[in-house]
């Protein structure tokens, strides 16, 4: 169980992750790297507009934080000896940008042969749509997402989620942990890049491939499952369930009250269980407005067959099994308060992940980190002279 462990001992202690990200999905892979432990140091441009408030908390907490121009000489150069004492740089430009600002990977890997350089882009690094900007909503509409959320027949969907962002900025942290293991054994970095279209494609997942393998375009199922009857939401006498009966088809019938379905032909197999889908879920509404919520979750899970509640964002907060597993950790604001944010969904036995400090204003450790670098008062008056 997560035990709000120390930040220092994480499995990643000892690394430098350079952070020049902005909106969410490269702060995903950065927040997450630093919560297991790297020391993750945001380059911040002084004239970039960030997010605020509850958002920006999440995101980038666990971070130091430094402003630097880029587009200044002097500026870049201080960026340059940073980038050759780190192992990481993670970046989220539009593909040309960085080339433009003289910080992409060839320049860097001359400087640091050992750097893992890792990129997330809109729609990838090269072809026609490259240099789009790409956001969220954009990539789940073009990876065909929308076209299978929601009911049947009300048209194109959005998720209720940055799923594109979260996805590609996980799918980024992966990609940086093999290459730091590859560097282990060859001992080079390597340039690693993924793309909101592409992670949005790849958690298509079986819904993919049933028109890559199977040849068909896949329909709106709404919250029924798309493949297995009868899996999906159900409403209760007083709110609704999710029900996934995997057990014996006739086990559930009778946890249902229901034990006539078993012999019924309309749903002896899989195979007619979806052709009469609508009659199947009909009677299950029936059987369903009969008892509250906590009786179906209580009398369905005793007889094996998978079913939870359906939950508002407060309720699942409160939610035994959600306070169990301490979620999420209270931490430092800017100004001194204390904010709550979500963790790492991981346990490390050993070397345990954690959230050790809250997000701090742009320019924070600016002084502090350039000293690192070796640069004198005097210098560093210079290159910190942007404005807090």
């Amino acid at each position: 169980m997560y035990d709000r462990a120390d930040p220092g001992n994480g499995p990643l202690a000892g690394l430098r992750v350079i952070d020049l990200t902005r909106a969410r999905a490269g702060p995903t892979c950065t927040r997450q790297l630093a919560d297991m432990g790297a020391d993750v140091i945001c380059v911040v441009d002084p004239q970039r507009r960030l997010l605020t408030g509850s958002d920006n908390h999440n995101l980038q907490r666990n971070k130091r934080s430094m402003q630097l121009d880029l587009t200044n000489d002097r500026a870049r150069e201080a960026f340059y000896r940073l980038a050759e004492r780190a192992d990481v740089v993670v970046e989220n430009f539009r593909p040309a940008v960085k080339d433009r600002l003289g910080i992409g990977y060839d320049v860097l890997s001359a400087r640091n042969p050992g750097l893992v350089y890792a990129s997330i882009s809109g729609f990838g690094q090269e072809g026609p749509y490259a240099n789009r900007p790409g956001v969220d909503q954009i990539a789940q509409g073009l990876s065909g997402l929308m076209s299978v959320t929601g009911p049947p027949g009300s048209g194109p969907w959005r998720v209720g989620v940055a799923i594109s962002d979260t996805a590609a900025g996980t799918f980024l942290t992966q990609g940086v942990l093999a290459a730091l293991v590859a560097r282990e054994r060859t001992g080079r970095g390597q340039w690693v890049h993924t793309s909101l279209l592409e992670a949005a494609i790849n958690f298509m997942d079986f819904q993919a491939v049933r028109w890559l393998t199977d040849g068909e375009v896949p329909p709106q199922e709404g919250n029924n499952h798309p493949t297995v009857v009868p899996m999906g939401m159900f409403a209760t006498a007083d709110g609704h369930v999710n029900v996934a009966p995997m057990s014996r088809w006739e086990t559930f019938a009778e946890a249902l009250g229901a034990p006539e379905l078993a012999n019924d032909p309309r749903f002896a197999d899989r195979n007619t269980r979806t052709a009469h889908r609508r009659e199947l879920d009909e009677i299950i509404e029936q059987r369903m407005a009969t008892a509250s919520t906590a009786e179906w979750v209580e009398r369905l899970n005793a007889a094996g067959c998978p079913c939870g509640p359906v939950l508002a964002v407060d309720e699942t907060f409160a939610d035994p099994q959600v306070e169990h597993l301490n979620i999420y950790s209270t931490v430092s604001d800017p100004d001194g308060g204390e904010i709550a944010v979500l963790r790492l969904p991981l346990t490390f036995s050993e070397t345990p992940a954690a959230v050790g400090t809250g997000p701090v204003r742009p320019n924070h450790h600016t002084r502090e980190i350039l000293a690192e670098l070796g640069y004198d008062d005097a210098e560093i008056d210079v290159l910190a002279a942007s404005p807090d």
